[in-house]
């Protein structure tokens, strides 16, 4: 049974940074992609920043130049580094791995609360 556990989020003030991590544990392969999404109240999930297994990387607009996600094959485990944090960047970010194997096999984490405030 595939787990995504999720750790390091906080409450911390605007201009701030966080790192966000994610290991996977019971899997014996490597993922396709991983990736990270966040909901705030109110709002529908929204895709953050994904890396494929080949290292490529996608990333919201909204968080271009300010958010950069990396992975470790080795350790299954998936990265969200998170510089000048706004308060709109408040939301609860959810960890997101999917391998294609005759078919798509998608996990998620329990979520981690982000919060930026003075």
């Amino acid at each position: 049974q595939v787990q995504l556990v999720e750790s390091g989020g906080g409450l911390v003030q605007p201009g701030g940074s966080l790192r966000l991590s994610c290991a996977a544990s019971g899997s014996t392969f490597n993922f396709n992609r991983m990736g990270w999404y966040r909901q705030a109240p109110g709002k529908q999930r929204e895709s953050v920043a994904t890396i494929f297994s080949g290292g490529s990387t996608n990333y919201a607009d909204s968080v271009k130049g300010r958010f950069t996600i990396s992975r470790d094959n080795a350790k299954n485990t998936v990265y969200l580094q998170m510089n000048s944090l706004k308060p709109e960047d408040t939301a609860v970010y959810y960890c997101n791995a999917v391998r294609v194997y005759y078919t798509v096999y998608d996990y998620w984490g329990q979520g981690t609360q982000v919060t930026v405030s003075s």
